[in-house]
């Protein structure tokens, strides 16, 4: 495989920054138990960080690396249900767990009152009727893109702290942010019947040409965001607007499995190294325990469980209560009288929520247990050409390649993995132009979570599309390498300053993964 033309001093800083164990975050941040890997002996502890180091050798594919998910990691066909298989190691009974948990995650919920009353309750606000219909095929979803299919893309609403008191509160991680007075956290553009939707969402584009170092000419789209038809007034002047599409839902299982310490060791909150890369951890309450855990999930790193992640989308996205969230009124506000007046669908022969027990933790261990597709191709000189590339810019300064689960992870199928997720689930500053202006917990508007790699070479296949990014602006995978800036902004420009050949290997590369 030939040399490609990039600086090796590049490449050099990016494995630094790879393998320092980072002493920046605080001490006092967080708990002891976070910092160590008490779940290993001092042999195992040897034997995982000799793994996970970074790769040094680019002629070959490094030992297990078409396994993404280590022995979970899905071996079935690269087709449209890619993302929606069970890990591979799964048993008997917990393969029929999963199953149950796909048929609730595909169940359409109805408003009340119904003759179907174990699946009533939806609403009376909402943005779907299940899932699914965010996660098509377990993938990931996309903006309407001049239609009116707005069903796998919405709008969260916040303003930020006003007084003292709801800034302490912030920081305490009581709340996340303060939703609008009327409209709640989120735009919600369906409502039961007789009941007006709250409003609709409106993109615009406009497109902005860039020309890279060989005269190579992108247009990139940035969007407008606007609502429109509010049924119940305005909204608060100092309310910010951030469209999210469903990301796609392979691997989360296998991140809950990594050991706190593993993604605390590459924080950088003040850049102590100095390689521009000052990666944050989240610190978050568990919805459950109100403890203060870690967050991994969600866009700017909001939850720290898969099954927060699932609790929140029941009652924001679609009003279902559950034991976690048990307001069966969903994201209706005080100001929503009539909303609130209409019938919910708890059954008390059933429970005291809308989806009591068991239905929360099927659909939890449904989302925990969707596998990862196995990589392809990763001995190909092309897609081995674009890994080495993808060192040399530094992009693994942020998406980390790999980590080992823990022994001792809840979950035997997902104990002492080997896995390659391709993030570090830490919070960055990417830039003003990917920025929404909207504060959630510890994250600004400027951070994101850094996003797991791992299927978005098959995000066409099973989605349909190749929108990315958290709003979907990026049409394809050289938009979205384009749009990033802060931290990342100087591998942005030595991809844009790269011959055709490496951009087309990158390229290449991540369709492999």
């Amino acid at each position: 495989m030939r040399r490609t033309s990039l600086r090796s001093a590049c490449c050099a800083t990016a494995l630094s920054a790879l393998t320092m164990l980072s002493s920046a975050l605080a001490q006092e941040d967080v708990p002891e138990r976070w910092r160590q890997r008490s779940d290993l002996s001092p042999a195992d502890l040897a034997r995982v960080r000799q793994v996970v180091q970074p790769a040094r050798d680019f002629a070959k594919a490094e030992a297990f690396e078409a396994m993404s998910g280590g022995a979970a990691t899905s071996l079935a066909a690269a087709d449209q249900n890619a993302f929606s298989q069970f890990s591979a190691n799964l048993d008997f009974d917990q393969q029929h767990e999963f199953k149950l948990g796909n048929a609730l995650f595909t169940k359409l919920w109805v408003a009340s009152p119904s003759s179907t009353q174990a699946s009533d309750g939806l609403g009376p606000l909402y943005n779907a009727r299940s899932c699914i219909s965010c996660h098509v095929r377990d993938g990931r979803g996309h903006p309407p893109e001049g239609s009116s299919d707005h069903i796998s893309m919405l709008i969260r609403l916040a303003r930020p702290a006003r007084t003292p008191d709801e800034k302490a509160r912030i920081e305490r991680g009581e709340v996340l942010n303060f939703p609008d007075a009327v409209y709640g956290e989120q735009l919600q553009d369906l409502a039961a019947p007789g009941l007006a939707a709250e409003g609709e969402m409106r993109v615009a584009y406009d497109e902005t040409p860039v020309t890279l170092a060989d005269g190579t000419r992108i247009s990139l789209r940035k969007p407008r965001y606007s609502v429109t038809n509010l049924a119940y007034g305005p909204l608060e002047p100092d309310v910010t607007l951030s469209p999210r599409i469903a990301p796609p839902m392979s691997g989360m299982g296998l991140i809950e499995a990594i050991s706190e310490a593993d993604i605390l060791a590459n924080a950088d909150p003040d850049d102590r190294n100095g390689d521009g890369i000052s990666g944050r951890a989240a610190v978050v309450r568990d919805h459950r325990s109100g403890e203060l855990a870690l967050g991994r999930f969600g866009f700017k790193a909001q939850n720290a469980t898969v099954r927060d992640q699932v609790a929140a989308a029941f009652s924001a996205d679609m009003g279902i209560s559950t034991p976690d969230r048990p307001n069966p009124n969903g994201d209706c506000t005080a100001a929503e009288t009539q909303c609130l007046s209409l019938p919910n669908g708890v059954q008390p022969r059933l429970g005291d929520t809308e989806a009591p027990d068991p239905i929360l933790d099927l659909v939890t261990f449904y989302s925990q247990q969707l596998a990862v597709p196995q990589r392809r191709n990763v001995d190909a000189p092309a897609v081995l050409q674009g890994k080495q590339v993808f060192y040399q810019l530094g992009c693994v300064s942020c998406h980390l390649p790999k980590f080992v689960t823990r022994r001792d992870a809840l979950d035997k199928a997902q104990a002492f993995q080997l896995i390659w997720p391709y993030s570090d689930f830490l919070l960055h500053d990417m830039g003003e132009g990917l920025a929404d202006g909207q504060s959630v917990g510890s994250a600004s508007g400027r951070e994101w979570r850094t996003p797991p790699l791992w299927g978005i070479g098959l995000t066409k296949t099973v989605s349909g599309h190749s929108f990315f990014l958290h709003d979907g602006r990026a049409r394809n995978l050289t938009e979205a390498i384009l749009w990033h800036g802060g931290e990342a902004e100087t591998a942005r420009n030595a991809f844009a300053a790269s011959a055709r050949q490496d951009r087309e290997a990158l390229l290449t590369f991540l369709e492999s993964l």
